[in-house]
């Protein structure tokens, strides 16, 4: 037995140096890698506070995986069953080096305790795999991923699991000497096991066997799944965190400003996964595959080539393939990230409409988007390779300052007779009001603007309008690659506000709203800007507006993307709504608020054709004429549009109303 005792020893401290140096020296090398991507990033590590707390919450409190009810309750179940067995295990190898290593000496009430609910938080582990089994074999939703290394990970934490019961079972039959630390009475589910097996019927001898036998299995098993996280998708397992205390606190967000007059710049946007930067990098090694981003996707649910999950894991491999050049600096041996043979197509990269549901579905908060949309910006400002619509569309922003490209003399021309007044004319108004390309050339749009218009006029509003001074926002440039142009009109936006420096800003546009509040800040304007839905509520609250026809029972909501994802404002609407409906609530879609379903106008697609897979706001309008509402309310020009057409192509006499128009006809 001595022998043994000494032979086990020898080889339990020879398995640790060998699994855990492997281990150090995957990860170092994952480390390594991150740091050598030569992107930059903006990012400060700051509000510490606020970051530590977001630990207790998204990691510990698992908040993000318990949206969904079911699943999250088993992925918690199996998060702490295997955090609680990890001292054990510990504990464990420490013996086999050292075995008269006893914690149970220095602390026997508190190690009592840990044994006690660590045996009871270990058999949930097997209740949550039971879910999660009963989810791969009957449910098997298609954005689930059933591969091999999937099934090999649950397969390495029931073996754990089991063998950790089963080694608290032999424990507790186990003769201990005098004054010695006792497993007898510790093991609540575990010494279940013993009459279950007639263990107790063994010999010392065989006690002493079926001990060691599973403590080795244990053992190798622990040591093995250590030796494959760093390259497997449970890598998550050490990004994880890491990534969610890092991740962007503040849920809008602003494209990545480039530097377009910089004479030294060799490329814009990401061509390359070598110039990725090393957040970007810890996204890719943080993706769990869980698949929530691909099940929330538009693109994908119409059937298009784009799985934002699929596309982390794409992005991740390649950098994998690509890591020896990488690390040694030869960036110029790095192949494209979109070329022949590569699963990252342009079909891939142009079905996005930007939602955001990707992003904000994530557990573990990756930015699908960066990948994208800098991916869209080397496309088109290196390899000028963009879907041809879009030609004409950004020569008419170049050239007309508004995608359609009418002349921009005539931005004004929908309010003529309505005694709408300039900023010239009006230049200490409260409210200066950015109609928008939509609100001043799209025949639907005016109309929305008009009520809008009637409105603040009713209501007694100090405001103006910037007319032929105004240009687009720059949202469809940006977002469609074509940071040139963009930047261009930004800049010539922001040199108007800066001159006129106005109170507070007014959009009834999403993406007028979520550029100006969010992107246009890092072109030196700073202001204060409201969205029409939130001003209309205060209007409305404050009783300066006096309702006569509000009954709006058969009125369903659409959420804006751009409105609700990318700025989280879902309130206003819904009681602005109510508020003129005597006191009613829109009936709910299926997919709503955070989960809203995209009207498929974003990310610049309202001027790119739909040629793959089903149509996005035909799905969305099926859904919209499925509730039985007669009314579908929006708060975006773009939605108005795109839901209007696809209502229109169902032969479905949904009507299709801006809040405003709603709020226009109430009065």
């Amino acid at each position: 037995m001595q022998t043994y005792v000494m032979v086990k020893s020898i080889v339990m401290a020879l398995a640790l140096m060998g699994a855990f140096g492997y281990f150090f020296v995957r990860a170092a090398r994952l480390y390594r890698l991150m740091r050598s991507v030569e992107g930059q990033t903006d990012f400060t590590l700051d509000r510490i506070g606020e970051r530590v707390k977001v630990l207790f919450t998204d990691v510990l409190g698992q908040s993000n995986v318990r949206r969904k009810p079911m699943i999250g309750t088993a992925h918690m179940l199996i998060f702490f069953g295997f955090l609680a067995i990890q001292p054990h295990s510990l504990m464990l190898m420490i013996q086999g080096v050292f075995p008269a290593f006893e914690p149970g000496h220095a602390v026997p009430t508190l190690y009592r305790v840990y044994l006690f609910v660590a045996d009871i938080l270990a058999a949930l582990v097997l209740v949550g795999f039971a879910y999660a089994l009963y989810r791969r074999v009957v449910v098997r939703p298609s954005y689930l991923t059933m591969g091999t290394d999937a099934n090999l990970i649950i397969l390495f934490t029931c073996v754990i699991v089991i063998t950790f019961h089963l080694i608290n079972s032999f424990l507790s039959l186990l003769p201990t000497a005098a004054g010695s630390f006792s497993y007898a009475g510790v093991f609540p589910i575990s010494e279940k096991l013993v009459p279950l097996f007639n263990l107790q019927s063994l010999s010392p001898a065989g006690i002493r066997t079926g001990y060691e036998i599973n403590y080795w299995i244990h053992i190798a098993t622990i040591l093995g799944f250590l030796i494959y996280i760093p390259g497997s998708k449970h890598l998550h397992l050490l990004a994880a965190v890491p990534n969610v205390f890092l991740k962007r606190l503040d849920r809008p967000k602003a494209m990545v400003k480039s530097d377009i007059e910089d004479e030294d710049a060799e490329t814009f946007g990401l061509g390359k996964v070598s110039e990725l930067n090393w957040k970007n990098v810890l996204n890719l090694y943080a993706c769990t595959e869980c698949g929530r981003c691909e099940e929330q996707c538009p693109a994908s649910c119409t059937d298009k080539p784009l799985s934002p999950k699929k596309l982390v894991h794409d992005f991740k491999v390649d950098l994998l393939a690509q890591a020896d050049a990488i690390m040694a600096q030869n960036f110029e041996n790095v192949e494209p990230i979109v070329r022949e043979g590569s699963a990252i197509t342009a079909d891939v990269i142009w079905s996005c409409t930007t939602c955001r549901a990707c992003e904000d579905i994530c557990p573990v908060n990756i930015e699908q988007l960066d990948f994208i949309l800098e991916t869209r910006k080397q496309r088109v400002l290196m390899e000028a390779d963009f879907p041809p619509e879009m030609q004409e569309t950004f020569t008419n922003l170049e050239n007309q300052f508004n995608p359609w490209g009418f002349s921009n003399d005539s931005r004004a021309d929908w309010c003529k007779g309505m005694d709408v007044p300039l900023i010239t004319d009006n230049p200490d108004a409260d409210l200066l009001w950015f109609v928008g390309c939509s609100g001043s050339f799209d025949d639907r749009g005016k109309k929305i603007a008009q009520a809008m218009a009637r409105v603040l006029q009713k209501a007694a509003v100090n405001f103006a309008i910037l007319g032929p001074e105004e240009a687009c926002n720059g949202d469809v440039a940006r977002r469609a690659g074509n940071e040139y142009i963009a930047q261009m009109l930004m800049m010539q936006n922001v040199e108007v506000l800066n001159q006129y420096n106005p109170k507070k800003i007014l959009t009834g546009c999403p993406h007028c709203y979520n550029i100006i509040k969010s992107e246009f800040p890092q072109f030196g304007a700073r202001y204060e800007v409201v969205h029409h839905t939130e001003l209309l509520l205060e209007i409305v609250n404050q009783g300066r507006l006096t309702v006569t026809n509000g009954s709006q029972a058969a009125l369903t909501f659409h959420d804006s993307c751009y409105l609700g994802r990318w700025n989280g404002i879902y309130k206003a609407p819904r009681d602005l709504l109510s508020s003129i409906s005597g006191g009613a609530k829109p009936i709910e879609m299926p997919r709503c608020e955070s989960k809203g379903f995209c009207c498929g106008a974003g990310g610049a697609r309202m001027f790119m054709e739909e040629t793959i897979g089903k149509r996005i706001n035909e799905e969305r309008a099926e859904e919209i004429i499925a509730t039985g509402a007669k009314t579908v309310a929006v708060a975006c020009p773009f939605c108005t549009t795109m839901l209007r057409d696809g209502i229109l192509e169902k032969e479905s006499d949904v009507q299709v109303k801006d809040i405003v128009e709603i709020i226009d006809e109430a009065i």
